[in-house]
């Protein structure tokens, strides 16, 4: 079973992650994979410096995130080429552990997942929302602007085309024991499903 998990930033796509891997399912986060991983690939810094030049790092062979998110959000022509660089790069990485375990109950959290038409690849698509205010209150407590949480927002699909898109919504706008909750109750209807498909 190969589940994606996406919603907006702020919504609490990697809180309800955990929940999921707490029932039992093998979690993958995409974000991980960009900083661990696509950040550090030598072709993709390359890439960086010859399109934005050397200011682009944090310190030598590290590429600063900070000024990554400020040119990439500030230009839909600059998000769109780095999306281009990163995602193929991404996608190949996870799926590649998928792979090699794919008799797995897996969870992929895509924050991007609709708006890289990635849903076809999916057995079944959970969106995590909330409130706008909420949203912005969430992101700016992680240290960005005002200005910063409204640009991120608006550079992604409005969140109520992800939720009519997806198969199951957990709604965050309660404690942390609520979305546990929702979480637990989802697992065991997936289960159910998936054990009636392919029975």
């Amino acid at each position: 079973m190969l589940i994606g998990l996406t919603g907006g930033i702020g919504c609490g796509k990697s809180s309800a992650a955990a929940a999921f891997g707490v029932n039992g399912f093998k979690v993958i986060d995409v974000d991980q994979i960009v900083r661990e991983e696509v950040l550090l690939d030598k072709e993709v810094i390359a890439m960086a410096i010859g399109r934005w030049g050397g200011g682009i790092f944090e310190r030598e062979g590290v590429l600063d995130r900070g000024k990554l998110g400020t040119l990439v959000f500030g230009s839909p022509t600059e998000r769109l080429w780095w999306e281009s660089v990163v995602h193929p790069r991404v996608g190949l990485r996870w799926r590649a552990q998928v792979a090699a375990d794919p008799g797995a109950e897996w969870v992929v959290e895509v924050p991007l997942l609709f708006e890289a038409r990635l849903e076809k690849g999916f057995d079944f698509i959970v969106c995590v929302g909330a409130n706008l205010s909420t949203q912005q209150a969430r992101v700016t407590a992680r240290g960005m602007t005002q200005a910063q949480a409204e640009q991120r927002i608006a550079s992604q699909l409005p969140l109520a085309i992800k939720l009519n898109s997806a198969h199951a919504v957990l709604w965050n706008e309660g404690s942390p024991e609520f979305l546990a909750a929702q979480v637990s109750c989802l697992s065991r209807l997936l289960r159910a499903a998936d054990k009636q498909h392919n029975g």
